[in-house]
């Protein structure tokens, strides 16, 4: 029971949804295509929205990778992904990955290692170097990275055992 939309109609209400929240051309579209929209007026549609500024894929593209990465912590591997998923372009997304400075970015994985390391309960050495490594990988560290800290955090963690025995 999906309302028919007219191209009156559909421009505000799409208008809204770009409004709300940073979106993608394929997410619009998608959306369009949803309120039974015919290709001919999903082209227009876009075009105006783009030539209002409603739609921006560089801005939607820099405001993922931060988001994603401020917030939920992601690498860049994931996020690029994540970007090459909706169709974004490699300009864009090259784009996108210098709004996470280095600096952040090793900040950021240092946290999350520290805490993550700390957070697994295993008695088997290899077993929780796997967990680690595997989190890590799935948030889209790179693997060079996180076998590296790996290393240094079971160095670490062998060494203050030593300490204490």
């Amino acid at each position: 029971m999906n309302p028919i939309y007219t191209l009156k109609t559909a421009i505000p209400k799409i208008e809204h949804y770009c409004a709300y929240q940073e979106r993608c051309h394929e997410e619009v579209i998608q959306k369009l295509w949803s309120m039974k929209m015919d290709s001919d007026e999903i082209d227009t549609i876009v075009v105006h929205l783009i030539s209002s500024n409603f739609l921006n894929e560089s801005r939607f593209a820099c405001s993922f990778a931060r988001g994603k990465h401020r917030i939920k912590f992601w690498g860049k591997i994931r996020i690029i992904n994540e970007l090459k998923f909706r169709k974004i372009t490699q300009y864009n997304i090259n784009l996108a990955l210098k709004e996470i400075t280095h600096e952040e970015y090793t900040a950021t994985f240092d946290g999350i290692s520290q805490k993550q390391w700390e957070a697994i309960r295993e008695t088997s050495r290899l077993k929780k170097r796997k967990k680690f490594c595997d989190y890590l990988l799935r948030k889209g560290y790179e693997s060079n990275l996180v076998y590296e800290k790996a290393k240094e955090l079971e160095s670490w963690n062998t060494d203050d055992t030593d300490k204490t025995d």
